[in-house]
């Protein structure tokens, strides 16, 4: 008696962003970042999660109707730097791009110092240097405070 292969499939989707390789584990993260957990969403959502590949265990967030803007890229690079991002139009991928994560990073993460003077009254945007990629590091450019993974993914505006 032969064992049949059962799959699960996500359908596909005609227009929207694919994104594929997030950390395993991370896609709620994602979902997060892209604000589709605070909304009532209209457009079809999928997650795959713990989804086995060549490289291990990835997520995969399918968003149908949009296309994410550089500061999500940005957020995500943070949480997953080797996230790829499928664009698709009429069921095809017209674009496909790897995040890239900066060297610099403005205005989209806090900092964990409540006595930082980004986080006090003044006109500030919260800046910090990248120190590393694997692990995820940044610095705070005004106190110096360094944030790992974890906080950065904790403090994301």
């Amino acid at each position: 008696m032969s064992e049949e292969k059962k799959t699960i499939k996500i359908s596909p989707i005609k227009k929207g962003t694919v994104i594929d390789h997030i950390r395993e584990g991370q896609s709620l993260k994602v979902m997060k970042i892209l604000g589709l957990t605070e909304t009532v969403v209209k457009d079809v959502v999928s997650i795959a999660m713990n989804v086995e590949s060549s490289v291990g265990k990835k997520d995969i967030v399918k968003v149908e109707n949009r296309e994410i803007g550089s500061d999500e890229l940005d957020k995500i690079s943070l949480i997953s730097p080797e996230t790829t991002i499928n664009i698709i139009r009429d069921y095809t991928v017209v674009q496909k791009k790897r995040v890239q994560l900066p060297e610099r990073i403005k205005g989209i993460v806090k900092c964990k110092n409540r006595n930082c003077i980004s986080n006090q009254r003044e006109p500030i945007e919260p800046e910090f240097k990248v120190m590393s990629g694997e692990p995820v590091n940044i610095k705070c450019i005004y106190c110096e405070r360094e944030m790992k993974e974890e906080e950065i993914s904790e403090n994301i505006v």
